[in-house]
């Protein structure tokens, strides 16, 4: 048996950071997932941190690492659609003192477990477009901006933004593995599912209404035709509170979105042997 936390959207608050650290003391986990949005919105400055990474992610980390000794967990990271791109050089980084595990677009072994990473969302609204592909193809849904007219904190390959998409991204990134065993650490929910629930009800753009539901068909589709074990989605915030479920079945695959509207943290606890028995508390 394996205790495993799995949390997303933290958005630089430090109050939710040291509940989760503290948990962590408390029931030393296995394995803990971050999925994104990590970082305060954008280049914000966060509770008079002057740099939030710097200043408080890092060293809270290290510290606990310290304290923990061989209990410290695995703990493997993604970046989210708010999070700067810039900054992924400094995860990757502080991955050399072994402090987490930077898994987007990679694959981590946990136990007889493959845990693969993907931080991709479909476009948004947003300017920033560092993590943002396009779906299936070029189609951008109304009151969204294509991810080539958006701004970028590194310049990104031109080509790269035009022709790639998440679709092609997942066809290569789960070779053989099999499926049984394996647990995928995305951003975006899937599509037209109780975790993409958007609040655009009665909203439109230029006459069109707005499709309330906001998540991946290229992530729908993969975990239709592959069916790992288990996936795990933040990005939209709002969506249990809409739906009233934080997580569902897509044939066999247990699909959890762990991100949360109010101004708790959003933990959710799993063990991957007995997935049907995971439980989320908001603290």
């Amino acid at each position: 048996m394996s205790l495993c936390f799995f949390c997303t959207d933290l958005h630089g608050y430090t109050d939710r950071y040291e509940k989760l650290l503290n948990r962590i003391r408390e029931q030393s986990p296995d394995l803990v997932l971050l999925g994104g949005d990590l970082l305060p919105h954008g280049f914000a400055i966060k509770e008079g941190l002057d740099d939030f990474y710097q200043d408080f992610l890092l060293p809270s980390f290290l510290r606990l690492r310290d304290e923990m000794g061989s209990n410290y967990p695995s703990i493997c990271i993604i970046l989210g659609n708010d999070d700067a791109r810039i900054n992924e050089k400094d995860f990757l980084q502080a991955e050399q003192t072994g402090v987490w595990h930077y898994i987007h677009q990679k694959k981590f072994t946990f136990g007889e477990y493959t845990l693969l990473g993907y931080a991709y969302v479909p476009p948004t609204p947003f300017r920033l477009k560092d993590w943002e592909r396009y779906d299936v193809s070029r189609y951008v849904d109304p009151g969204c901006i294509h991810p080539l007219e958006g701004m970028f904190s590194v310049p990104p390959p031109e080509r790269d933004i035009e022709y790639q998409t998440i679709e092609k991204d997942l066809q290569t990134l789960t070779t053989e593995i099999d499926p049984d065993k394996m647990i995928v650490l995305f951003h975006s929910p899937p599509h037209k599912t109780h975790l993409d629930r958007a609040a655009l009800d009665g909203m439109k753009i230029d006459h069109i209404p707005l499709d309330v539901h906001v998540g991946s068909i290229a992530i729908k589709r993969f975990i239709e035709e592959t069916q790992p074990l288990m996936t795990l989605h933040g990005h939209i915030h709002e969506s249990s509170r809409i739906t009233g479920h934080w997580y569902e079945y897509i044939g066999n695959t247990l699909a959890v979105n762990g991100s949360w509207d109010g101004t708790e943290l959003s933990l959710i606890s799993f063990d991957p042997d007995q997935p049907g028995k995971i439980r989320r508390e908001l603290i």
